[in-house]
Formats: C-alpha cells, sequence, structure tokens
C-alpha cells in the first residue's frame, strides 16, 4: 500500500463536536417529509455506549455499537409526547465510528456518520433492522448506490 503525500503528523482523530458537526449536516440534508418527521429528534454523540445498553444487548466490546435510537417511535405513538417522556435521541459512538472507519476504506467518515444517523432515524420511523436491511437490499438491486458493511 502506497503511503498517502498527507502529511499525517499535524492531524488528530475528529473529536465530539467534529461528529456532532457531521450529524448535523446530515440531518439538515434528510429529504422531506422526512426532515419534517425528524425534526423533533435530538442527536447526541459519545465516545462509547454505557455498559448497561452494550449489556442489554447481549453485547461485550463497546465498539460494537455506532449508533442508537431511544425514545417512542412514531408507530408506537411517538408523534405525541407524553408528560415526563424523555425526547427520542439518537447516540452516534464516535470511537465505534472511527474503528469501524478505520477498517472500511470503502466510505468515507461523513458517509458513516450519515448511514448511521439515518440507520437510528429509521427506529424513529418504525423500521426494525431487518426492514432497513431488505430496504437496502432492494436499493443494490435497483442500482443505487448504498453504504458499504462488510
Amino acid at each position: 500500500m502506497a503511503l498517502s503525500k498527507t502529511d499525517w503528523s499535524g492531524l488528530y482523530a475528529p473529536t465530539l463536536d467534529d461528529f456532532e458537526a457531521l450529524a448535523s449536516a446530515a440531518l439538515a440534508g434528510l429529504p422531506e417529509p422526512f426532515a419534517s418527521l425528524a425534526a423533533d429528534v435530538t442527536c447526541s454523540v459519545a465516545e462509547y455506549a454505557e455498559d448497561e445498553i452494550l449489556q442489554g444487548f447481549g453485547m461485550e466490546s463497546p465498539f460494537e455499537l455506532m449508533g442508537l435510537f431511544s425514545g417512542v417511535g412514531l408507530t408506537e405513538d411517538g408523534a405525541t409526547p407524553q408528560t415526563g417522556q424523555m425526547p427520542n435521541t439518537v447516540y452516534l459512538y464516535r470511537r465505534a465510528i472511527l474503528d469501524y472507519w478505520a477498517e472500511n476504506e470503502d466510505n468515507t467518515l461523513g458517509e458513516i456518520v450519515t448511514h448511521v444517523l439515518i440507520h437510528e432515524l429509521g427506529h424513529h420511523f418504525g423500521f426494525s433492522d431487518e426492514d432497513m436491511e431488505a430496504l437496502e437490499a432492494e436499493a443494490d438491486k435497483a442500482g443505487v448506490p448504498a453504504f458499504s458493511e462488510d
């Protein structure tokens, strides 16, 4: 593998603020009607998922979870917030995303952050992981460029 001509000595890993900027750009780029439907969803960035969350999914490593939707989806009456209900939130986990990015040369960091954000918003819209995988497979069949997950 040839070395890049970029001088890496002064570069640093993207910060939590950098991730928030990438997520904000992805949210701003959502087409309608998704943008309106996701308008009340907040986005939060953290280094890793908390241990309790990982345990709830049966995961042993914090690098296994790149994002999480927390809240009540639109299909579960999430369109009308209830008193005392926490806001619907998408969490992006910086270190897990950076680890994935380092191992996958097919996608830019911005593409990965956008994919994780949209995947988690899919849960807000009521899609299961299986639903989203089927939609991505259909897009592949139709020749629509898709995110590459090895």
